[in-house]
C-alpha cells in the first residue's frame, strides 16, 4: 500500500544522519534540488524534516498552479438555487452558465480553484471520447459517436473564445511506436476521414527524432491549455455573473447545501456524496514533471503514444511537461495519494532524457487524481437513490475539454433544457454494468 511504503521510508529516513539527501523520501530527484551549499548539518529527524519540506515545496505546487491566480469577485449568495461541489473546469464551467441562465449559485471547492485534477494534469485539449473514435463507434452507434465527437469539437472552439492565452490550437498527435499500434491508429485515422472529421496522417520522417517513432495520427482540430490559467478565468468569469465562490470549504454531507439542487464535480477525488455510485468513478493518479526551459522548440504540438500512457508538449516557455508511466506500477496507481512515486518518476525523467539525448533539470513534479470509468464515457446526470442530487465527471484522463463540455452539458439539464447525450451518460448504468 503507498501510504505503508511512505511510513517505513519516513522511518528509515529518520536514522540517517549527516549532511545530503534523506534516501528512500527524495531518491527520485534530481541532485539539483540539493545542493550542498543549501544544506546546514542536520541529524536524524531534523534533516528529514528539511528535506521533506523542500520536497513538498515542488510536489505541492504543480508547474501550472505557480502562476499567480486571478483575483475573484467577492459575491454572496443567499439561498443558492444550485451548489456545486468542485471548483475545477466542470464546476466553474457549470456555475457560470447556471448563473448567465438567471440561477443562484454558490460553488465551494475544499481547496482552491483549480486545486484538484484541473491545475495537476498534463494541459492536453483534445477532441472525442477518451477511447477512440473506432472504438467509440462500436460501442454506441456510428451516428452517435459522430455527434460525440461534433459536440467536443464544438467545445474545443467555445474553449479558444474563452481561454485568450491560456490555449493554444496546435493539434495533437498521436504516435506510433510499433505495429499493435499501427493497426490501431490506423484504423482510427480511416474511420475519423470517413466520417468527414479532419485528421492527417504523419510521416516518421516528419516527426521529431529521438523516439524511433513509426508515424502519427494528427487530430487537427486540438490544442494545448495552461489548464490552471483558463480554469481561473472560468471561475472570475463565473463570479461577474454572480457566482458566490467559497474556497477552502470543504463540504462533508448534502444536509450543509440547504435544500438546493447539488451538482458533485470532484471527478475522481471521492466526495462522499455520491451514494450508491460513490467509487464507480475510480481514483487513479496521474504523475507528470515539467522541466529546465530549453532553448529548442522541439514539441509544440502535443504528443501522446502507447495507449495514452506516455505524453509530452512545450509550452511556450520551453520547457517540456511530460505525463504518464502509470503501467510502471499499475496497481498502486489506482489511489486517492497525491504523491509522486519513485518509480513513476524516474521513468518521466529517464523517457524526456531519452528524447533530448541529454539530461534535462527536473524543476517541477506532481501528482493529482482523475475519474476512471470502465466504459470510457463520462458520467453525467441526476445520481440515482438520491433526490436533487447531479453528477458531472468520469472523463478517463481527457477531463480538459470533456470537463467543460459536460459542465456545459449539466447546467442546461438543470436549468430544465433539452441536453443530448444523458442517456449515454446515465449514472445508473455504473450499477448495472460488469465492466
Amino acid at each position: 500500500m503507498p501510504g505503508s511504503g511512505l511510513a517505513v521510508r519516513r522511518r528509515r529516513n529518520a536514522r540517517a544522519k549527516g549532511r545530503g539527501r534523506a534516501s528512500g523520501l527524495t531518491a527520485w530527484l534530481p541532485s539539483s534540488w540539493f545542493p550542498e551549499s543549501a544544506l546546514v548539518p542536520l541529524e536524524g529527524a531534523a534533516e528529514v524534516a528539511c528535506q521533506y519540506f523542500l520536497l513538498m515545496l515542488r510536489v505541492m505546487t504543480p508547474y501550472w498552479l505557480s502562476e499567480q491566480p486571478l483575483p475573484i469577485s467577492l459575491v454572496r449568495v443567499d439561498d443558492p438555487e444550485v451548489a456545486i461541489v468542485g471548483a475545477g473546469i466542470t464546476g466553474c464551467t457549470a456555475a457560470l452558465r447556471l448563473a448567465q441562465a438567471g440561477k443562484r449559485v454558490r460553488l465551494y471547492d475544499a481547496r482552491e480553484v483549480a486545486g484538484g485534477a484541473s491545475g495537476r494534469n498534463g494541459g492536453f485539449a483534445l477532441r472525442g471520447m477518451p477511447s477512440r473514435f473506432d472504438v467509440t463507434a462500436a460501442w454506441v452507434g456510428e451516428e452517435r459517436a459522430r455527434a460525440l465527437m461534433t459536440w467536443t469539437e464544438a467545445a474545443l472552439d467555445t474553449i479558444e473564445s474563452l481561454a485568450g492565452d491560456a490555449f493554444r490550437r496546435v493539434g495533437s498527435l498521436r504516435i506510433v511506436i510499433d505495429n499493435e499500434e499501427l493497426d490501431e491508429v490506423t484504423a482510427e485515422y480511416d474511420a475519423l476521414t470517413a466520417a468527414g472529421f479532419d485528421a492527417e496522417w504523419v510521416e516518421a520522417s516528419d516527426l521529431q527524432p529521438g523516439g524511433h517513432f513509426i508515424g502519427a495520427l494528427r487530430h487537427v482540430p486540438d490544442g494545448v491549455l495552461q489548464p490552471a490559467r483558463f480554469v481561473r478565468r472560468l471561475a472570475a468569469l463565473a463570479a461577474e455573473a454572480g457566482v458566490e465562490i467559497r474556497e477552502r470549504s470543504y463540504v462533508s454531507s448534502l444536509d450543509e447545501l440547504g435544500g438546493a439542487t447539488a451538482i458533485i464535480c470532484t471527478d475522481g477525488y471521492p466526495s462522499g456524496l455520491l451514494g450508491p455510485i460513490e467509487g464507480l468513478i475510480v481514483p487513479t493518479r496521474g504523475q507528470v514533471i515539467a522541466t529546465e526551459p530549453i532553448p529548442e522548440r522541439l514539441f509544440e504540438v502535443p504528443h501522446y503514444c502507447r495507449h495514452g500512457y506516455d505524453y509530452w508538449h512545450q509550452p511556450e516557455d520551453g520547457r517540456i511537461v511530460a505525463g504518464g508511466f502509470r503501467d510502471v506500477s499499475l496497481e498502486t496507481e489506482f489511489t486517492v495519494e497525491e504523491w509522486p512515486t519513485d518509480g513513476v518518476q524516474q521513468a518521466l525523467r529517464l523517457f524526456v532524457n531519452s528524447l533530448m539525448g541529454r539530461e534535462l533539470r527536473v524543476d517541477y513534479a506532481w501528482a493529482g487524481i482523475f475519474g476512471i470509468v470502465m466504459d470510457l464515457l463520462p458520467v453525467v446526470g441526476r445520481a440515482p437513490g438520491l433526490d436533487n442530487v447531479w453528477v458531472a465527471g468520469g472523463y478517463s484522463g481527457h477531463g480538459n475539454v470533456l470537463g467543460f463540455a459536460c459542465g456545459e452539458l449539466v447546467a442546461h439539464a438543470v436549468a430544465g433544457d433539452d441536453v443530448p447525450f444523458l442517456d449515454v451518460f446515465d449514472p445508473s448504468r455504473l450499477l448495472n454494468s460488469d465492466t
